[in-house]
């Protein structure tokens, strides 16, 4: 791999440190190689079971002295990195980039590109990962907690009001948002992504979907609740009712070997029961904006929305792996109701990551 490790979970999963520059991670014949550059060498070498070399193993000083620029070394070295370590064939990542890839080629070195076992490697979420993912959910409950108040403390309380309640209750709790969180409401809660903006009104759904990451293991935790200010009208609550239908019947079937896939029509089924549609009873071809339209979830780590899948197509789950199952109902004019959590697949069964109450009313 040639990445940095802030943005290249697949090196992350490997060296479980945030470095903002590319380094060189070479793995062959059981001896797991970093090549980088000297500010990261003390930080690297305190990790187990690597072997850390500054990059003027590979002659670097060489090239700069060549007058070869910054771009034009990185192929380079990464090639030097392969012949130092005996490697005539590589397995890479769908990420590895393009230009790396041509020198590598051009050279000699055959590679064979296979993201879905970079994907398997870090589906099952060591301690330390699981550890950084159950303190983003920390986070998560308390602002959730903190989003209650303020709408039940005041009747002028917009979007970009909770937006910053969330993000100072993030800071507090030491896990950061990259992107910013949804918090819509109204019509925009059945926009699926729309981020959210302007007043909330009384009788009408809060949809905050917040996925904070953790910043010493580069995890995230992904979790949504819905709420509304005063009663809720009889649509709400009825979707809000079968999105929790929904959640009760999928969680007892998690399990390692169940895959996605069934997961999804499990779901699927609450819904469809109801007569609203969904992607398992709509025609093909058809776009869907009402209903549970979207798939059950997906898998949670180094990356918010990562394998496994639990869609129509979605395979096995194995231990380890971390999903978020996250059911919702919607109508385009009114909006609608969505409830995530995670759950952790175990040898026998599965764990829930995430606790906070379903409760609609403010």
């Amino acid at each position: 791999m040639y990445a940095d490790t802030l943005r290249s979970p697949e090196l992350r999963h490997e060296v479980p440190l945030p470095a903002p520059d590319a380094m060189i991670y070479v793995e062959h014949n059981g001896t797991r190689r970093v090549f980088a550059g000297s500010l990261e060498i003390p930080r690297l070498e305190e990790l187990d079971g690597l072997s850390a070399s500054p990059l003027e193993a590979l002659g670097v000083d060489e090239l700069i002295a060549a007058g070869v620029s910054a771009r034009e070394r990185e192929p380079e070295l990464v090639l030097r990195a392969c012949r130092a370590e005996g490697v005539e064939r590589v397995v890479v990542p769908g990420t590895f980039p393009v230009g790396v890839a041509d020198h590598l080629r051009a050279n000699g070195i055959e590679i064979d590109v296979d993201t879905a076992l970079f994907d398997r490697r870090r589906r099952s979420k060591n301690e330390a990962e699981l550890a950084g993912i159950r303190r983003a959910a920390r986070a998560s409950e308390r602002a959730f907690a903190r989003a209650r108040e303020v709408l039940a403390s005041r009747a002028d309380v917009t979007c970009e009001d909770l937006r910053v309640e969330v993000a100072r209750v993030f800071t507090d709790g030491g896990v950061v948002t990259p992107d910013p969180p949804i918090i819509s409401h109204g019509a925009q809660t059945a926009v699926g992504h729309e981020p959210g903006h302007g007043l909330i009104l009384a009788h009408e759904p809060i949809v905050l979907d917040l996925y904070p990451q953790d910043p010493e293991s580069g995890c995230y935790s992904d979790m949504t609740r819905t709420f509304c200010v005063g009663t809720p009208p009889g649509e709400l609550a009825g979707y809000a009712d079968l999105c929790r239908q929904a959640l009760e019947r999928v969680l007892p079937a998690i399990r390692p070997g169940v895959t996605g896939a069934e997961l999804h029509r499990i779901a699927a089924e609450v819904f469809s029961e109801a007569g609203h549609p969904t992607q398992l009873t709509k025609r093909p071809g058809e776009m869907l904006d009402e209903g549970f339209f979207h798939s059950l979830g997906h898998g949670v780590g180094l990356e918010v929305h990562e394998e496994p899948g639990l869609g129509r197509s979605g395979g096995e789950l194995v231990a380890g792996d971390v999903v978020a199952v996250e059911p919702g109902c919607y109508r385009p004019g009114f909006g609608g109701c969505r409830l995530e959590d995670l759950v952790l697949v175990t040898e026998d069964g599965h764990e829930l990551l995430t606790h906070f109450p379903y409760d609609l009313e403010v």
